[in-house]
């Protein structure tokens, strides 16, 4: 009787040791669990808290305002680069209406002075001249005229500097001529008329140049040898 007694609470025994193991175990794997989610939980905290800190750091107002500032030079910008490119291709467009004949007006110049050679070598009297003669040098001079009207109207001048000062940017001084009746530098004979287109020079006027004080000077010199 004592031994079945003895056999029959073994079995509770081992039992409740098999219990209480659960339970430590259950216990542990509580342990770990509450730990994972606190680490979990402070990670969590520190990224809002973060975050709740960058966004108190930059006001919206002030990011908008400052948005604002950027596209406004932005556009102010692309509005001056339009303004300069349309000034710009305004003067391109009237240098071309002014001066896109140049090179035909250079050629021309040289058939005008030809045509002003045959106009200056007619005679003065044309009553005396044969008919045909007449009505030549008459065409010609009409045609002459008429051209100087056409080259005129499209800003082609001749330049005649006779009796002017010299300039360099007009007239190009071929010799010099001594005289005492006039200072230096006064142009006292054309060679070849030139020509300029508005402001721009299309051929100079080649001239002879006066030169004053070589004659004065011999005259002073050949006095201070007979005062001697």
């Amino acid at each position: 009787m004592t031994d079945q007694k003895t056999t029959n609470d073994e079995p509770a025994e081992n039992q409740t040791a098999e219990t209480g193991a659960q339970d430590q175990a259950g216990s542990d794997n509580a342990a770990n669990d509450g730990s994972i989610d606190d680490v979990l939980n402070d990670v969590l905290a520190a990224a809002g808290a973060e975050t709740n800190g960058d966004a108190g750091s930059q006001d919206p107002l002030t990011a908008m305002i400052a948005e604002r500032d950027q596209l406004k030079d932005q556009l102010l910008r692309a509005l001056a680069d339009t303004e300069n490119m349309r000034r710009r291709s305004e003067r391109e467009a009237a240098n071309v209406r002014k001066y896109g004949h140049t090179p035909f007006a250079r050629d021309l110049v040289g058939a005008i002075d030809n045509l002003a050679r045959v106009v200056e070598s007619a005679p003065e009297n044309l009553d005396q001249a044969d008919e045909t003669v007449k009505s030549l040098i008459t065409g010609i001079q009409l045609s002459w005229t008429e051209l100087q009207s056409v080259i005129e109207k499209h800003g082609i001048k001749r330049v005649e500097p006779l009796g002017e000062k010299f300039d360099y940017n007009l007239h190009q001084a071929m010799f010099e001529v001594p005289t005492n009746d006039q200072p230096s530098g006064m142009v006292l004979e054309v060679v070849q008329h030139g020509y300029v287109l508005h402001d721009r020079l299309l051929r100079p006027a080649m001239v002879g140049v006066s030169k004053a004080g070589d004659a004065a000077v011999a005259p002073s010199n050949d006095q201070a040898k007979t005062d001697e």
